[in-house]
């Protein structure tokens, strides 16, 4: 039987880990690629303080769509500005307001930017009049000047957020080491080893906030997890993870995903993911309640639950011998809807990478992971994936 260890204790150094195996999922560093230094924040406390300043400074209301005015400001005749009833000053649409309040009345945005700001105005002032919903929910700031941050319909449920970042701060505190979960370490291509102290700089961090949303990945990197062993004989060390996202003005919904895996690299990509489950709520009437009642709790039940379940899903799908020659194997995945080319190619990197040929529930897992990692296209790589989380599922 192999062999299942937590390590209670923290690591005090890195631990060499087996990338091979697993998923590789790019979300965060598609993230820490596109995000400058001013979107990228070293501690949980300096994000909060930032999402929360910015939301004391918001103001939203719903208004009647007719009663919106739409001008060229006075100072900029190439600048729009809205006048809306309970506002005094002008606001300036924000470029990513500009797409929604372009969006909400039909007129393609693109097409918008391009012209003059009068005549862009007129189009717009005639799309508000003629808006059939009637009213709209404005979210406005104020640092210096007036500013639309968002335009939505009126029935959007607006989740801040500091929100988010704060039921994270609840399990995570700063979120620097001072409890188990931290921003990741960094994996050593040179030794293939995982090192979780590193130091967070603006480069390492994964913990991001821009004017239209948040973003943030932190793992419990320190405390492995020992899921049998790997071919060689040492052991195949897992960690979990998660990262959580949210906009309040619209740009995409609030969602949690957590996960085991087996490395984080310099740019950020996870490897050897394993057991990756997600949450998203739309921002509809009720997204708040969602929000208190089904994701918090959900991230909280995930920090403090034993990883006992995933580890014996592991070893239950590594026990369980379900092909024991070639003819055996053919058959096991063709009634699984692989095809001939697939089941050749996910037989033929079992035993390239483990130096037999798959045999165990564990192996196949293994062998169409690796062969979703290489398809181009999103959806046959999900696919792939469903096909192979279902199968490990079913060992449990």
């Amino acid at each position: 039987m192999n062999n299942l260890v937590q390590h209670s204790r923290p690591v005090s150094t890195g631990f060499k880990v087996d990338i091979s195996r697993g998923e590789r999922i790019g979300s965060v560093s598609s993230e820490w690629f596109l995000r400058p230094d001013d979107e990228r924040y070293l501690s949980l406390s300096e994000l909060y303080d930032a999402v929360k300043l910015r939301a004391h400074r918001a103001h939203a209301r719903t208004v009647e769509t007719s009663a919106v005015r739409v001008e060229a400001t006075r100072d900029n005749a190439q600048r729009l500005a809205l006048i809306v009833p309970g506002q005094s000053q002008p606001m300036a649409p924000t470029h990513w307001s500009f797409g929604q309040l372009c969006s909400l009345v039909g007129a393609p945005s693109t097409y918008m930017r391009q012209l003059p700001a009068p005549l862009a105005g007129i189009n717009l002032q005639h799309g508000l009049l003629n808006h059939r919903a009637e009213l709209v929910k404005t979210l406005e700031t104020g640092d210096g000047r007036v500013e639309l941050r968002a335009v939505t319909g009126p029935d959007y449920g607006r989740i801040w957020d500091h929100e988010l970042v704060s039921a994270v701060m609840n399990i995570a505190g700063n979120g620097t080491g001072d409890t188990i979960w931290k921003v990741p370490g960094v994996l050593d291509w040179a030794t293939m080893t995982h090192n979780p102290f590193v130091d967070i700089t603006k480069d390492t961090t994964t913990l991001y906030a821009s004017d239209r949303d948040v973003f943030l990945f932190l793992v419990d990197d320190t405390h492995p997890i020992e899921a049998g062993r790997l071919p060689n004989g040492d052991p195949d060390l897992y960690f979990r993870g998660f990262y959580a996202w949210n906009s309040e003005v619209g740009s995409k919904t609030l969602g949690i995903a957590s996960f085991y895996l087996r490395a984080v690299c310099a740019n950020r990509i996870l490897w050897g993911t394993e057991n990756f489950e997600e949450i998203n709520i739309r921002h509809s009437k009720f997204a708040a309640h969602r929000f208190a009642h089904e994701a918090a709790p959900a991230l909280t039940r995930f920090a403090n639950s034993s990883p006992a379940p995933f580890v014996a899903g592991i070893r239950a799908a590594r026990e369980r011998i379900v092909a024991r020659n070639d003819e055996d194997r053919e058959a096991f995945l063709r009634r699984r809807g692989f095809s001939k080319g697939e089941t050749g190619k996910i037989i033929e990197t079992v035993l390239s990478e483990e130096g037999r040929a798959p045999e165990s529930i564990f192996d196949f897992v293994q062998g169409i992971t690796a062969l979703a990692r290489d398809k181009p296209h999103q959806d046959t790589r999900l696919d792939l994936e469903a096909k192979a989380k279902k199968l490990l599922e079913q060992a449990a």
